[in-house]
């Protein structure tokens, strides 16, 4: 096999990858240059591909395959999936060679990316969810042969364990995020992709039943009018690296004064497809004069310590000119830490910021 690469160096760069998802594109990357393919993806799968990453070269073909449908038709997956085989499989192995020659995907989409054929595995998790990891080769070097796949094999145990431990710290960090609110007395939550509970705070778990339903299909509001609004929420596209902060009123009831739910969007690199983590449920009494520290802030919407300073001056009402002069800073820089602080939570206005953090309804939701 080593006419494949270092195979040391790639189980070393596997197990890196597990403790820090960033450098999952690169991994795929090297691991389809020892074989002699074109690059790599990683999926997350449940009842078909939902998101993935990718090495570099494909940055542009992955969001096209989930986008575009072409994902939805693909072949391979159902079938490897009904096989249930603890390797990898290659394209013979699962199709004819007439299906391969005249499926539309192969044809239309594989072919005119340069990804004809492939060699790929699926990995359960225990989320329930599984990840499958596909490495393509150009069609005009033949389907990926057995060799190849033999060498895929013997890295499959150390890709299963990186995945493992990539889905358990996703799950810890989402269960910190969801502590820290609890240290300044709010209960939150994570949501995975679709609106399904991850992880909660034992305040949040408190407004179960009550209030909150852990469902099979997703978390639900027994306030229905609120739920109608946290479905609308939950079906918000995210818009670049600005995805909106949703925030919406749920009336008061015997047991309880009323509240604000906050939908944010998980975002960047903690959004990875290990555990699908989507959301951030955050909830505040009406009432509530509290603010975060910014300590606290810096986590929860991944700021700078300045953004962080400015987050917190902004939503104890202090004016730009104030905090400017509280900090020791110029005006416009704080205009401009302002600015990036309203990028970063998905919202437009400052009136809005002080809003979100005080914990007071926003006018539009």
């Amino acid at each position: 096999m080593s006419g494949f690469g270092h195979l040391d160096h790639l189980i070393d760069r596997i197990y890196e990858a597990g403790l820090i998802p960033s450098l999952w594109p690169e991994l795929l990357g090297e691991i389809g240059n020892a074989i002699g393919g074109n690059g790599g993806l990683l999926f997350a799968v449940r009842d078909g591909y939902i998101s993935g990453i990718n090495s570099v070269n494909h940055d542009e073909t992955m969001p096209r395959f989930l986008e575009e449908g072409w994902s939805a038709r693909d072949p391979l997956l159902p079938r490897a999936a009904a096989l249930n085989y603890a390797g990898f499989l290659n394209d013979g192995d699962l199709l004819s060679e007439q299906e391969i020659a005249t499926n539309d995907v192969y044809c239309n989409f594989y072919r005119r990316h340069g990804i004809g054929y492939r060699a790929g595995t699926i990995i359960s998790i225990p989320s329930g969810d599984s990840i499958a990891i596909v490495m393509p080769r150009h069609q005009d070097n033949g389907p990926v042969p057995r060799d190849v796949v033999s060498f895929l094999d013997g890295l499959r145990p150390h890709l299963a364990r990186a995945s493992l431990t990539a889905n358990r710290l996703g799950f810890e960090r989402a269960r910190a995020q969801a502590d820290a609110l609890q240290a300044i007395g709010l209960p939150g939550a994570i949501l995975r992709e679709r609106g399904r509970l991850l992880a909660a705070n034992g305040l949040f778990e408190a407004l179960m039943p009550s209030l909150f339903q852990d469902r099979a299909e997703r978390l639900t509001l027994t306030d229905v009018t609120a739920d109608g609004l946290f479905l609308a929420a939950l079906r918000t596209p995210f818009a670049g690296n600005s995805p909106a902060v949703k925030s919406l009123a749920i009336a008061a009831a015997m047991d309880r004064v009323p509240m604000v739910l906050h939908v944010v969007p998980v975002r960047g690199s903690a959004r990875d497809i290990f555990t699908l983590a989507t959301f951030m449920l955050i909830i505040t009494p009406v009432d509530r004069g509290a603010v975060p520290s910014a300590e606290v802030l810096q986590g929860l919407f991944d700021l700078t310590p300045a953004e962080a300073q400015v987050a917190r001056g902004v939503a104890q009402a202090g004016s730009i000119d104030e905090l400017a002069a509280k900090i020791g800073v110029a005006r416009e820089t704080v205009r401009t830490q302002l600015k990036a602080v309203l990028s970063k939570t998905g919202l437009s206005r400052q009136q809005e910021l002080v809003s979100l953090l005080a914990g007071k309804a926003l006018r539009g939701g």
